[in-house]
């Protein structure tokens, strides 16, 4: 019988301190808060303890950052979309920030197994003076187990409404998308970081954080990957290659760098990322 899972967490400042209120349906829990950076800033790990998706699973997590909040959101493991045998398997991702808040969404990467129905989908909006950094990476498949992304397909939608939208539909039988070099090349994994504001950012201050980022794109060995700022209020990274773990690990730079040159905080990594 297919699960539907509901997170909504709530993200508000209580004086000097950032804390998270939240409910659950179903198998999605999160972990307790964390301040290693001070009371300022929560970070959280959201965990799903069956692991995956099944033909039609639904995933559901909402998030609200209230008024000068700062959270912090990793997770321990990747998402799991298993092969479906009819019913299409779905995460929906919603992120709301009221002025002044600041959101990191830092995820590990989805596995589109062979075989899989998968819609994926990530909807942010941002109030005046509110920033958000956060990434979507997918893998196709499993290359060093043998296990190829032949059959099945993922649906990715990513937007900020009425200011960025990005939406493909991968089918594993399309060949000229994925091994032509106008398409993926043949690489089986793709990634999306972004830094995006609620107020525009200064031509200056795009054109710095643009030079601190470039400055980092050389250390991903494999990764094929540029940075843009396509509107006044948005910083956009994107990335393939053949496996997840180079570009992870580059858009763990990329991020500690945006966390310094545009909010002025320390590399105060996930504890999750260490375990």
């Amino acid at each position: 019988m297919p699960w539907h899972a509901q997170l909504d967490l709530h993200y508000r400042r209580d004086d000097q301190r950032t804390v998270l209120q939240h409910t659950h349906t179903g198998p999605l829990r999160i972990l307790k808060s964390l301040y290693p950076e001070g009371h300022g800033i929560c970070h959280n790990v959201i965990v799903h303890p069956p692991g995956g998706l099944v033909g039609g699973d639904v995933l559901e997590i909402n998030v609200h950052a209230a008024a000068h909040a700062h959270g912090l959101l990793a997770t321990p493991g990747a998402t799991r979309f298993y092969r479906s045998d009819g019913p299409a398997t779905e995460q929906c991702v919603s992120l709301v920030l009221d002025e002044g808040a600041r959101l990191e969404w830092l995820p590990l990467e989805a596995i589109a197994y062979p075989g899989c129905l998968a819609r994926n989908t990530l909807r942010a909006t941002l109030a005046e003076g509110a920033e958000m950094i956060g990434w979507d990476v997918c893998a196709l498949g499993l290359p060093t187990a043998g296990q190829p992304f032949d059959r099945g397909s993922l649906t990715q939608h990513l937007e900020i409404p009425g200011l960025w939208l990005e939406r493909s539909h991968i089918d594993a039988t399309d060949a000229r998308l994925l091994e032509s070099p106008l398409g993926l090349g043949g690489h089986k994994c793709m990634g999306t970081l972004w830094l995006a504001t609620g107020t525009p950012l200064t031509r200056e201050r795009r054109e710095q954080l643009l030079e601190a980022v470039r400055a980092l794109l050389g250390n991903g060995r494999g990764v094929q990957v540029g940075a843009t700022c396509p509107n006044p209020r948005m910083l956009v990274v994107r990335a393939v290659t053949p496996l997840v773990e180079p570009l992870m690990a580059l858009f763990q730079q990329v991020w500690a760098t945006l966390r310094t040159q545009a909010w002025g905080l320390n590399n105060t990594p996930p504890r999750i990322w260490s375990v």
